[in-house]
């Protein structure tokens, strides 16, 4: 899969370990940024993951910062981009199953690097099901999306 993963000065540290992690795994990882500690604005990041996303150049985004809130508000902006925060393995495969979401926002200072390799791989595993019910309600918030582009 290819995917594009990015993050803040308060994510850099699990970017760097989650991007090299991906790519032994066979993934092809485009890494946007940043690459060092220094104090950064998480939107530039959030931006550049979602528009990759948007593009259809990377198939899924991965965003880091320390909560993952602003980074998912941020790539939420972009049309097409479904971002959801997810510190658990359980919502990080059910939002692309069902709603077919195409970046994942994790927190640094929340979660252990351990349990962000599991969501990780969770949301890396998961394909939306396509279930009529969910296809439906995705309808719905594409026509949402739709709607406000326009005004």
């Amino acid at each position: 899969m290819r995917l594009a993963i990015g993050a803040d000065h308060a994510g850099v540290c699990y970017k760097d370990r989650l991007a090299t992690w991906i790519a032994d795994a066979g993934h092809i990882v485009q890494d946007v940024g940043t690459h060092g500690p220094e104090s950064v604005d998480y939107p530039d990041f959030a931006n550049a993951v979602a528009e990759l996303v948007r593009a259809g150049e990377v198939e899924r985004g991965i965003l880091i910062c320390g909560s993952a809130v602003g980074v998912c508000i941020a790539a939420n902006k972009v049309p097409s981009v479904r971002a959801a925060v997810c510190h658990d393995t359980y919502s990080a495969a059910q939002g692309v199953e069902h709603d077919d979401m195409n970046v994942l926002c994790l927190g640094e200072r929340v979660i252990g690097i351990a349990l962000a390799e599991a969501i990780v791989t969770a949301f890396l595993g998961a394909r939306f099901s396509a279930d009529p019910r969910h296809q439906r309600r995705l309808d719905k918030v594409l026509a949402i999306e739709a709607r406000h582009m326009g005004s």
